[in-house]
């Protein structure tokens, strides 16, 4: 960790903080190129946008995926306010970030939280393999 990346997490909390105050979910992020220069940032707009995806991460991979060519993209920093969750990892892979650097990890953020009272959504699978990988098939090659 360089005092670079703790100035950069430093201004994620902000975001963060700036959320919270605005009602929304206390989570920033930005993203930083390869020259140190802040290239965008966002916080949580979950609750304001009422759009469940409304994760800064998100938005900031979906900006990069969008303004970025690969070579670009692949030697960018995202600082953020958390440790991205599986949406938001997904959407970071994809986008061909460089790096992430967060400040609490997903297991300190739950201990911060109260309980989970529900059992989550039920899911079922696999099936149906022969029929579902047809449309599949190659597709990665």
């Amino acid at each position: 960790m360089t005092g670079d990346d703790e100035k950069f997490l430093r201004r994620a909390i902000e975001l963060a903080a700036r959320s919270r105050a605005t009602g929304d979910a206390p989570f920033g992020s930005l993203l930083v190129g390869s020259d140190g220069s802040v290239l965008a940032e966002d916080h949580n707009t979950v609750l304001s946008d009422a759009d469940i995806t409304a994760h800064p991460e998100l938005k900031l991979a979906r900006w990069a995926a969008r303004e970025l060519d690969p070579g670009a993209a692949a030697t960018t920093t995202m600082y953020t306010s958390c440790q991205p969750c599986a949406m938001c990892g997904g959407a970071i892979e994809r986008s061909g970030l460089g790096r992430v650097v967060f400040a609490l990890s997903a297991e300190q953020l739950t201990g911060l939280k109260p309980p989970a009272t529900d059992a989550g959504v039920r899911q079922e699978g696999p099936a149906l393999f022969d029929e579902a990988r047809i449309p599949i098939e190659g597709y990665y090659s």
